[in-house]
């Protein structure tokens, strides 16, 4: 395969009447790959027709954003299939957010609804490149998507010597530590990690597999790992029509949904909504659920696992690694709150902030690794983390799923050698499975001590009083930095005086917040990741 929307060809060959995508939209039928093909093809040639030149040194780029529809999921391979450059952007963005996507990748074409076809002319000025605008709900004063993929014979479909090297998806990160930067994510690097992912056994989606793909198609979780890989394997995607669990657990039990594709908060939600034996009814067709995107919380994996009867296998992956890099399917023993082993195809290396390498580790398992200098990350004795297996380190990733580098240089890519250092900190057990404990840019160094935000975090959660909790680090006269921390209340209830004796009782002194702020809610990203980019500047702002 040259281009990813081969995908869909190839699935449209093997199994043209079987059903590809089915939607929420009201009366809509299945969609079959024959016709999904179809839907590509008069998309692809429909872009042909227009007057795209190449700028940056890449095919002209076109930005789609649109709620989760087939006409979504076919706008993205028609997009590809047409030889042009995939902008995937969150229809719920502010006007700024959209100026700075659009504005930076230079988008030629939009293709939306009404209300961001009407921010996009309010900020035209700002994005000069932008020559094309439709809307699948053909708004006032914008061009109908409809006409942009009817059906024509008289422009040629598949892109004559497509490189699979060549730029494929430009995909922007969520954004939670700073302003967003766009990975250049390859037709075969896109290819490879389905290749990944599929040698791992049991498989995590078949042929004969149903998905729910409860999942934004903006985010490479659910566009690579989820849309793209039911593509290759000519599977069958249910796309839920609302993301209230309600409706997801309706979809799951109408349409025999064999495979789960969720982030923590859905999973959370879903055992909020109903009880033991109407989740076990739901879920009864289940074979695998999988989380990814933010970390599972073990409280929420112990739960589902008790009341619904399903394992939750948590993967690790990144926009940059096209996702995934490793899954707790490709471990042979599940356990909870580990991230398993990386796929087959991916090298994973735990490096120590002096550059020791503190191990490197397989699907098959821990395979070599050294002990790291005591304290080389800030561990001693009595963190939680210090474990029976490796000491920590951050993890280094090398594999033909690695992205080309940031927009519009390919500047922060991998090293000449192919491995490119993630900004996540983990550990490996004796197996070699991993278990993640958190980002490098999150460390808060209280006197000189390390502290993970991560690991306050899952104490503060493990109190029945806590619904969530997020832990971020503020400048502090004496100790330099301390942690402060946001907490959700459970119905429970619960107040800063019992949080603080119940962290010493399960933390050292440094480790524990020296402040506590109860909130209604937390501030999340479209996919479930707390913004703590926000917290740090309300914080900020309010003193």
């Amino acid at each position: 395969m040259a281009n990813v929307a081969d995908t869909v060809r190839n699935a449209a060959q093997r199994r043209a009447g079987a059903p590809a995508l089915v939607t929420g939209e009201a009366g809509s039928p299945p969609i079959t790959w024959a016709d999904l093909d179809a839907r590509v093809d008069a998309i692809a040639a429909g872009l042909r027709r227009l007057e795209l030149p190449p700028s940056l040194g890449a095919p002209a780029r076109v930005a789609v954003a649109l709620p989760l529809t087939g006409d979504h999921a076919a706008a993205i391979f028609g997009v590809l299939r047409a030889g042009l450059v995939l902008v995937p952007v969150n229809p719920a963005y502010t006007p700024r957010e959209l100026r700075h996507v659009l504005s930076d990748s230079g988008a030629s074409v939009l293709i939306t609804i009404g209300p961001v076809a009407a921010a996009a002319a309010g900020i035209r000025a700002d994005c000069p490149e932008l020559r094309y605008v439709y809307t699948v709900d053909q708004s006032a004063g914008t061009a109908a998507f409809a006409e942009l993929a009817a059906p024509s014979s008289t422009v040629e479909i598949d892109a004559p010597g497509q490189d699979p090297a060549e730029l494929a998806v430009l995909l922007y990160t969520s954004g939670t530590s700073g302003t967003p930067k766009g990975a250049m994510l390859s037709h075969q690097a896109l290819i490879a990690n389905q290749r990944q992912v599929a040698a791992i056994e049991p498989p995590i989606i078949r042929g004969d597999d149903v998905v729910l793909l409860a999942l934004p198609l903006f985010h490479i979780f659910g566009l690579s790992a989820s849309l793209i890989g039911v593509a290759y394997h000519g599977a069958c995607a249910v796309l839920p029509d609302r993301f209230d669990p309600r409706s997801v657990l309706d979809a799951v039990a109408q349409n025999r949904v064999t495979v789960v594709a969720a982030v923590p908060q859905t999973y959370s939600a879903m055992l909020a909504a109903a009880t033991p034996t109407e989740l076990r009814a739901s879920l009864a067709s289940v074979r695998i659920a999988v989380s990814g995107a933010a970390p599972l919380p073990a409280r929420v994996a112990g739960a589902f696992q008790e009341l619904a009867g399903r394992s939750i296998y948590q993967g690790y992956g990144l926009t940059e690694t096209a996702p995934v890099v490793a899954t707790a399917l490709a471990s042979p023993t599940y356990k909870t709150g580990s991230i398993g082993r990386p796929v087959p195809g991916v090298e994973v290396r735990l490096v120590a902030s002096d550059g020791t390498e503190v191990a490197r580790t397989t699907v098959d398992g821990l395979v070599a690794g050294a002990a790291a200098p005591h304290g080389a990350l800030g561990f001693s004795d009595d963190d939680a983390f210090d474990t029976d297996g490796t000491d920590p380190g951050e993890i280094v990733v090398r594999g033909e799923n690695l992205f080309l580098g940031y927009w519009p240089d390919g500047g922060g890519g991998p090293d000449p050698d192919g491995w490119w250092a993630t900004g996540d900190v983990a550990y490996a057990d004796p197996d070699g499975d991993l278990y993640l404990v958190d980002r490098l840019g999150e460390l808060i160094l209280v006197n000189g001590f390390n502290v993970y935000p991560h690991e306050v975090e899952l104490v503060l959660a493990a109190h029945p009083g806590v619904a969530e909790a997020a832990v971020i680090g503020v400048p502090d006269a004496v100790t330099g930095e301390a942690a402060y921390a946001y907490v959700v209340p459970s119905a429970d209830g619960v107040t800063a005086e019992e949080l603080s004796v119940h962290c010493a009782q399960n933390l050292a002194r440094y480790k524990c917040p020296s402040s506590f702020e109860m909130v209604d809610k937390l501030p999340h990203s479209a996919i479930g990741k707390v913004r703590k980019a926000a917290l740090r500047a309300n914080l900020q702002a309010a003193r």
